[in-house]
């Protein structure tokens, strides 16, 4: 599966911006999904994940409230929202699928297909 990350930027702090990870592949739609970040110097960390039904969301606690993660399994994407950004949200964002429903969304070990990332800028 080729994930496709789009949409990150240079926003300045408190501005909005919209992530998407797209797929041609038609069983994206079984998958479960994630976003993942890397600052740097840092180790990557889980963001947000949501299942493959979108029936269930999950978020990190530094961005709980402020980001909002959703699916069109019908354009085989996930969204990313972020909204009030902040400079330490600055960092390269990747999305991430899993091919076993089961494992826990917040484990990096537990995705098997990496987007190449895009970087979001927040400036104070």
């Amino acid at each position: 599966v080729q994930l496709q990350a789009s949409g990150g930027g240079l926003v300045q702090a408190g501005e909005s911006l919209r992530l998407s990870c797209a797929t041609s592949e038609r069983t994206f739609k079984t998958k479960n999904v994630a976003w993942f970040r890397q600052a740097p110097g840092k180790e990557r960390e889980f963001v947000s994940a949501i299942t493959w039904s979108g029936g269930f969301t999950y978020y990190a606690d530094s961005v709980k409230g402020r980001f909002t993660i959703s699916r069109d399994n019908a354009r085989n994407t996930v969204y990313l929202q972020m909204s009030s950004l902040k400079p330490e949200d600055t960092a390269v964002y990747y999305c991430a699928a899993a091919r076993n429903v089961l494992s826990s969304l917040r484990e990096i070990t537990a995705y098997d297909y990496w987007g190449q990332g895009t970087q979001v800028t927040v400036s104070s």
